[in-house]
C-alpha cells in the first residue's frame, strides 16, 4: 500500500484552520457592517441637498468635505491642529507624572494610602469640566487653565488604574524579591512597575480621551488659537460644516494618539500571550 497521507476531512482538520474564516467572509462582513453608515451618509446627503436639513442646522457631508478642503489649503487647520496637540502633550505630561507618582506612594505605603487616597477620591466625584471659571480666576486666561484643565481631568484614570494594579501584584513577589534582598526602590523598579503596567497602560488610554475631551471644553473659552479657536469662530458665523469638521479632528486626534498607545503596549507586553496571539 502507499504511504502516503489521506487528505484531511474536516472532521480532522486542526480547530484553528477549521473555524478560521477566510479572508472573503471577513471582507464580507466587513462590507456588510459598512452598509448603514453609507446609507446614513446617503440620506443625511439627500436631506440636505433638498433642503429638509438646513445648513445652520447641520452641513451636508459634501459641503463638509468642501470645508475640510479649504481649511487644510490655507493652513488653518494644520497650525490650530499643531497648538491644539501641544496643548494635551503638556497637560497629559503632567498628568502622567503626578499619576505614576501618586499611584506609587499610595500603593506601597499604608500612610502614603491614608494621606492620598481619600483626597484624590473627592476630588474624582467633583464636576472636574466645571473648574474651568475657577481656572481662569486663578490663572488668567492665558495657556496655563486649559493646560491645567487637560491635567486636571487625565490624573484621576492614570491613578486609579494603576493603584488598582499595584495593590494586584502579588504579596508573595514581594516576599520572594525581600528574600533576594531587593532594596525599597528594588521592589517597585522590578515587581510593582512591571506587574502594574497592564493597568497603567490602559489608565493611559482612558486618559488621553479625557484630556482631549477637556481640550475641547477648556479650548472654548477665550482661545486666539487652536481648533477651540476655529470653532468658536465658526460657531459665531454659523458655519456648522466647520465646526464638524474641527469636531471630527478632534476624534480623529482622539484615535490615533490610542493607536499610539496601543503600540506601545503591544511592544511593551509582549511577553504576554493574549498579546502574541
Amino acid at each position: 500500500m502507499s504511504d502516503m497521507p489521506l487528505p484531511l476531512t474536516g472532521a480532522d482538520r486542526p480547530i484553528n484552520e477549521a473555524v478560521r474564516p477566510s479572508s472573503g467572509r471577513r471582507f464580507l462582513g466587513l462590507g456588510r457592517r459598512l452598509i448603514s453608515p453609507l446609507l446614513l451618509l446617503v440620506l443625511w446627503q439627500v436631506l440636505s441637498a433638498t433642503g429638509i436639513l438646513p445648513a445652520r442646522i447641520l452641513a451636508g457631508p459634501t459641503d463638509i468635505i468642501a470645508a475640510a478642503q479649504r481649511l487644510i489649503a490655507s493652513g488653518e487647520l494644520i497650525t490650530g491642529l499643531m497648538v491644539s496637540f501641544l496643548r494635551v502633550l503638556a497637560g497629559f505630561s503632567i498628568a502622567l507624572v503626578a499619576g505614576v507618582v501618586l499611584a506609587l506612594v499610595a500603593g506601597v505605603s499604608r500612610i502614603g494610602d491614608l494621606l492620598i487616597d481619600p483626597p484624590i477620591q473627592m476630588l474624582k466625584a467633583m464636576p472636574f469640566l466645571g473648574l474651568l471659571p475657577l481656572f481662569i480666576l486663578w490663572f488668567g486666561i492665558g495657556e496655563t487653565p486649559k493646560i491645567g484643565l487637560v491635567a486636571f481631568g487625565a490624573v484621576f484614570p492614570i491613578y486609579l488604574t494603576l493603584l488598582g494594579g499595584i495593590r494586584g501584584v502579588d504579596k508573595k513577589l514581594v516576599e520572594a524579591g525581600r528574600t533576594l534582598g531587593l532594596s525599597n526602590l528594588g521592589i517597585i523598579r522590578h515587581i510593582f512597575i512591571p506587574g502594574a503596567l497592564p493597568s497603567l497602560l490602559v489608565g493611559i488610554r482612558y486618559g488621553l480621551s479625557v484630556a482631549w475631551l477637556s481640550l475641547v471644553v477648556g479650548e472654548q473659552i477665550n482661545a486666539s488659537s487652536g481648533i477651540g479657536q476655529i470653532i468658536t469662530y465658526a460657531r459665531d458665523f454659523l458655519q456648522t460644516d466647520v465646526i464638524v469638521v474641527c469636531l471630527m479632528v478632534y476624534a480623529l486626534m482622539g484615535l490615533v494618539t490610542d493607536g499610539l498607545v496601543r503600540l506601545v503596549e503591544a511592544h511593551a507586553l509582549r511577553w504576554r500571550p493574549q498579546v502574541l496571539a
